[in-house]
């Protein structure tokens, strides 16, 4: 039992300076004792200082987990890199680590979650970092902001645009993690670590490698301990001999507010009517709309907002297993679940780790993507990454420029105006009262997917809203379908500033979108 540790413990052995690389998706895999324990050791002994942290997908949430929220001290944390951040209601603080990025006290970057991953395979491999055109003309891209999120940001870049073959690619240099930490089920007393309950493996055997291969340490928060030789080989997810310490946690959260939900983690299959169908509404009838999309035998990926709504119009419809969803935190099938579960599947067909689930998004190979907008310009750029108002609000880009970069077919879905009153009637669809101002701006705040780049690359996308279907085409945004109920010239080209134009051909969609019951859907 030599490698079993409190937390306090396993804090005092990281170093002042360390790259410290965090296994976690928001709440789930969150090893949030150990960043709790690091978090009280610098207030009591003024150390570690000056870490650097790297976070493929966010570590916490704003919801009950505090996550890296416990490292946002001054002096502590110097550097932070994620792929997302906490994010949640403007009803809500502010987090303590958003307060340090918009105060420019530390240096801050918003870097694609496939990317992180990759730089984590390739620095263990020693590497001479990453080569991707994923986030080519993004605000990935150096020609933008090359990831950073602030002034302290931008005067340390952590990534170049390079010319390598005759082609243009983007090149991440190589960060060493010398510190990680990770989360599992259960640790054998030689650090042997099965995965059990949890909702995803994540990336964390390839953070552990990548923090072995350069002389690091390796802590594992754990539910339980069992005695060596007693876990089966085939559930082993990382080796004892990747990990160095063992920390306990037994009442760890499977994710946020979800003590531990056996379907989630494939443990039991939920009957296919205990799953409740999305509530009837304008946000419904988008994603009834991205649905018409599918057909059978098709794999699809999910992002977060009204775009997860779409397997329950297919579940509504009596189709839950006509298409194959995969999510970046790694499920593959079954029922991708909402709210504060997000990231997690029921009934799932099988748990992949992170990092082949983002090579299989980077790659293309897919069907599909629904994804959700915040704002659209006229070039078919897409920002859902920042907002400087709130900036809290967005979580960061996640594994969204990973999906988008190859995707063949890309659906967003969203609001075509913030803030309006929208009524679904037997006619159709009315506005009762415009927005507060429209979705479809001139140009957008944050280039998250670049519309010129789609275009270039000969990529299918549409932007759904509630008032019609637009398409990217080469000379702009073109609405191609109506909702019934709209009027175009009214509804969509005056309310759009007239960014957005209705095509000569454009069609009205069937009454059916609107049904209280099924729509009629067939794979």
């Amino acid at each position: 039992m030599g490698k079993l540790v409190s937390v306090a413990e396993a804090a005092s052995r990281i170093p002042d300076g360390a790259v410290l690389t965090v296994s976690s998706s928001s709440a789930l895999g969150c090893p949030d004792k150990m960043l709790e324990a690091i978090g009280a050791r610098f207030r009591a002994e003024g150390h570690p200082r000056g870490l650097t942290s790297i976070h493929p997908i966010a570590a916490g949430d704003m919801y009950g987990v505090k996550g890296m929220d416990h490292i946002a001290q001054d002096g502590l944390l110097t550097r932070v890199i994620a792929g997302s951040y906490p994010s949640g209601s403007s009803n809500l603080p502010m987090p303590e680590i958003w307060k340090m990025i918009t105060e420019d006290r530390i240096a801050a970057y918003n870097v694609p979650s496939g990317i992180l991953f990759d730089m984590h395979r390739d620095v263990a491999a020693r590497k001479p970092g990453v080569l991707t055109k994923v986030g080519l003309e993004t605000f990935a891209d150096p020609v933008r902001e090359g990831c950073a999120m602030n002034a302290k940001g931008a005067a340390a870049p952590i990534v170049a645009r390079v010319e390598f073959g005759g082609e243009t690619w983007l090149h991440f240099p190589n960060i060493a993690p010398n510190v990680c930490l990770l989360r599992a089920t259960t640790a054998d007393e030689h650090g042997n670590l099965t995965y059990e309950h949890e909702g995803a493996y994540l990336g964390g055997l390839d953070q552990a490698i990548a923090t072995r291969n350069h002389g690091g340490l390796v802590i594992a928060q754990v539910k339980r301990v069992t005695a060596r030789g007693s876990l089966r080989p085939h559930d082993v997810r990382v080796p004892g001999h990747l990990v160095d310490l063992i920390v306990l946690d037994p009442d760890q959260k499977q994710t946020c507010e979800t003590p531990y939900d056996p379907a989630i983690s494939g443990e039991i299959m939920r009957p296919w009517a205990s799953f409740a169908p999305a509530a009837h509404g304008v946000e419904k009838i988008i994603a009834r709309r991205a649905a018409m999309e599918l057909r059978a035998g098709m794999t699809a990926n999910l992002g977060f907002g009204i775009s997860a709504m779409v397997p329950y119009v297919l579940l509504e419809e009596g189709h839950p297993q006509a298409v194959t969803w995969a999510i970046e935190q790694g499920a593959v099938g079954g029922m991708p679940l909402t709210g504060f579960a997000f990231g997690c599947a029921s009934n799932a067909d099988a748990f992949m780790p992170s990092p082949q689930q983002f090579t299989y998004f980077q790659g293309g190979g897919f069907d599909l993507s629904f994804l959700s907008f915040m704002e659209v310009d006229v070039e078919g750029n897409v920002n859902v990454s920042k907002l400087g108002k709130k900036p809290y609000l967005t979580a960061g880009c996640g594994g969204f420029v990973d999906i988008t970069s190859h995707a063949r077919e890309i659906v967003f879905s969203g609001w075509f105006e913030a803030g309006a009153e929208i009524a679904l009637t037997e006619q159709g669809v009315q506005v009762v009262r415009p927005g507060k101002f429209t979705k479809m701006v001139e140009k957008v705040e944050h280039v998250t997917f670049s519309g010129a780049r789609a275009v270039a690359q000969g990529q299918k996308v549409l932007y759904v809203t509630e008032r019609c279907v637009i398409r990217l085409t080469p000379e702009g945004l073109v609405a191609t379908e109506i909702m019934p109920g709209i009027e175009p010239a009214r509804d969509i080209v005056a309310a759009s500033g007239g960014r957005v134009r209705v095509a000569p051909e454009a069609v009205t969609l069937p009454l059916s979108i609107l049904a209280q019951g099924p729509m009629g859907w067939q794979p």
